[in-house]
């Protein structure tokens, strides 16, 4: 063995042949290997359809006589903070080492295929001996999904069929289970469709569109303002009050007016004006499943007080004012990218 332990990091949404191809190639070079599955504690949508759990669950499977050999771990996103994402990346496999009881001075290695402009990560540990592997005739992980979800009930274009032939057997399984039984499926098909209608309503565009929005953090006695989508994309998800900017208004005044459309918010605007906090651009280019959305969010501070009145609008299910420390912990049940925003101005980003 060359390596006590090679790293591999992915999202693996879902496991296919590729991935189970370097996989069994680091287990013939290394004597464990470590699983960091990525976009972890996030909500189901078409790009992240499957939780830690059941993407372990499709590893293991997957690789079922090297059960043993396997450590696997999740890794949650940090959109605006690389230096916090290598940070937990050297965490998890420096606890999963000393947790296996390993020697002081293993060998350790980061092992991918760098493919493209997305692999960027993998020059970010040279600590680590990379090994850099062929890539693997394939479809992608975006193609599979996009066969699973695009409606096709007597599969006329094959697609169960391609993506049978692209993972193992046993995620095909967990795939055929997950599309016949699980309650979330539906929701995904609908999402999948509205998404691919957004698109294509700007198909025709000379040049991709970008959208801005504007969102709302306002804090109020400890706790944050919330709303809950009642539509696609991200329905009953909650997230920042908030939304796209119209062509004859400024940022602010667009904020103002979806915070006080989404929960008529009992606020004076001269006042909401006065205990603006800070305000920050948050524009990673893959935040919205919609396509390249910049938004510019506004904090709004109120440090003491009883919790204004609100209510929902017609386009939110409800409006509800949620402890900080409760809105934290809420990464699977948030839209988009807004926990992250939530972090940045409440201190933990």
């Amino acid at each position: 063995m060359d390596f006590d332990y090679l790293v591999f990091i992915g999202r693996f949404e879902p496991f296919h042949n590729g991935h189970a191809a370097v996989a069994r190639y680091a287990l013939s070079r290394a004597r464990k290997l470590i699983f960091l599955v990525g976009s972890a504690h996030t909500p189901r949508t078409i790009k992240n359809p499957w939780s830690v759990a059941e993407r372990s669950v499709m590893i293991q499977s997957a690789l079922e006589s090297d059960q043993s050999r396997l450590i696997i771990h999740p890794l949650r996103d940090h959109l605006y903070n690389e230096s916090q994402w290598v940070a937990a990346v050297q965490r998890k496999v420096g606890e999963s080492i000393k947790a296996d009881g390993a020697e002081s001075e293993p060998r350790i290695g980061l092992i991918g295929q760098d493919k493209d402009a997305s692999s960027y990560y993998l020059r970010e540990f040279p600590q680590w001996t990379l090994v850099d592997v062929q890539h693997t005739d394939t479809l992608s992980a975006t193609e599979l999904r996009s066969y699973l979800f695009d409606p096709d009930p007597d599969d006329s274009r094959g697609g169960r069929m391609l993506i049978k032939a692209n993972v193992p057997a046993p995620v095909f399984d967990m795939l055929e289970a997950f599309r016949k039984g699980s309650p979330a499926f539906a929701q995904l098909v609908a999402e999948f469709a509205f998404i691919e209608k957004y698109k294509a309503a700007w198909c025709e565009a000379p040049y991709a569109p970008t959208f801005v929005t504007t969102d709302a953090v306002v804090v109020h006695s400890g706790h944050v303002l919330l709303v809950r989508r009642r539509a696609e994309p991200g329905k009953g998800l909650w997230a920042l009050p908030g939304g796209f900017v119209g062509s004859e208004e400024d940022l602010l005044s667009s904020c103002l007016r979806e915070l006080r459309e989404e929960t008529r918010l009992k606020i004076p605007l001269p006042v909401l004006k006065g205990s603006i906090k800070g305000r920050q651009v948050f524009d990673h280019p893959e935040r919205s499943l919609r396509g390249r959305t910049i938004t510019h969010a506004f904090h709004f501070e109120f440090p003491t007080g009883a919790l204004p009145q609100v209510r929902r609008s017609d386009d939110t299910d409800k409006a509800r004012w949620i402890p900080v420390s409760e809105a934290l912990e809420m990464s699977s049940k948030l839209f988009e990218d807004h926990l992250h925003i939530l972090e940045y101005f409440l201190g933990r980003g």
